[in-house]
């Protein structure tokens, strides 16, 4: 099968080489230069995103913010209707989907400009984090408000353009689930997971590694299969979730939603016998899900902001993966995955290594 994905990433380039394991021709798309190239080659092709298209069996992407030239150009190649995934692409709509389904998300409300956040926010004496409607993420447009500090928050930056506001909650840990879901509507989901950020960016994920109550994963597989169902949606979706309560009360709140692999699931190239980008080209190539996914306990740390992965860790017994990207502070340029067997062993690895591998600012 011939496979068009849209953008030429860390994400993208996991995506070709998957579906050439699995056979596939695969091309990539330089979605700002609408240059076409091959995978693991950043030497573009005589070939116009039209022609790619045409060449193509089905066209996916990387990244959820697609624009609506690339939408329109590559619509009858898509497996997921675009309109509906659009719904992902703007926190109003994302959480008026999940309303909509019945599923629990911190309580919110939608805001158009600058006065309409105002008057929501002028009488509550509750904390609230307010986003952007689009765009944004690791942190980035984001702001928090707090009553006793309204005079400081930057209410004309926060409301220059639509969002969201919704309550600051406590929550005991953010986790997430990855899963696909294939053309005939069956779905295979990894084990959920614990991430832990810093400075609101992913610093680590621990998978496998956390005391979750076990009604949990039926609980964020459920709402996978409600949100995926009501899009139609094929391939590999994210739902970062909030835990709230504690022991046979614990539940889930949905954060966000990316319609795409996620940095969340990058463990599972090592400590799962099926990752997440096989998972997504499975699900686009109609190639059954296996009947086992064998998950091992894994610590995913994400590399960021560094000139290179440190050169101890290459011969190390971890698995480190470089993006090829231009270092600068607070951006992912890699991740090292390392499989364990405990809690204190994969927060010792993390301890030892964090400064190494991480620069935020």
């Amino acid at each position: 099968m011939n496979i068009l994905i849209l953008g030429n990433g860390q994400l993208g380039q996991m995506l070709g080489r998957a579906a050439i394991h699995y056979g596939h021709a695969c091309l990539l798309v330089d979605t700002k230069t609408d240059q076409v190239m091959p995978v693991a080659s950043y030497q573009a092709l005589d070939m116009t995103i039209e022609s790619a298209t045409a060449w193509a069996d089905v066209v996916s992407w990387e990244h959820e913010q697609l624009q609506p030239a690339h939408v329109d150009i590559c619509a009858d190649k898509f497996l997921s209707p675009p309109s509906e995934i659009l719904k992902l692409t703007d926190r109003q709509l994302e959480k008026q989907l999940c309303d909509d389904l019945g599923l629990a998300t911190s309580p919110w409300f939608a805001f158009s400009h600058q006065a309409e956040l105002e008057s929501g926010l002028s009488d509550s004496d509750q904390a609230w984090v307010v986003k952007a409607a689009q765009g944004g993420y690791d942190g980035r447009s984001q702001w928090r408000y707090k009553p006793n500090e309204a005079t400081n928050f930057r209410f004309h930056e926060a409301g220059a353009q639509p969002g969201i506001a919704e309550h600051m909650i406590d929550f005991n840990c953010e986790v997430s689930i990855v899963g696909a879901r294939n053309q005939v509507g069956h779905t295979c989901c990894l084990p959920l997971v614990e991430n832990i950020h810093r400075e609101g960016i992913l610093s680590h994920t621990f998978a496998l590694l956390s005391e979750l109550p076990e009604h949990l994963q039926s609980q964020a597989e459920h709402a996978f299969v409600q949100i995926t169902e009501a899009l139609h949606y094929v391939g590999t979706l994210a739902i970062e979730f909030f835990v709230v309560g504690e022991g046979s009360q614990a539940r889930l709140l949905i954060n966000e939603i990316a319609p795409r692999v996620h940095n969340s699931g990058h463990w599972s190239m090592t400590g799962s016998s099926c990752d997440q980008f096989d998972l997504h080209i499975r699900a686009l190539t109609a190639t059954p899900f296996p009947a086992s996914l064998t998950p091992r306990p894994t610590v995913m740390l994400n590399v960021i902001g560094v000139p290179s992965i440190p050169s101890h860790l290459w011969p190390s017994d971890a698995d480190p993966h470089w993006y090829g990207k231009d270092a600068r502070p607070g951006r992912k340029v890699g991740h090292v995955n390392w499989l364990t067997c405990s809690r204190a062993e994969a927060q010792a690895f993390v301890d030892r290594e964090q400064a190494n591998v991480q620069q935020l600012a």
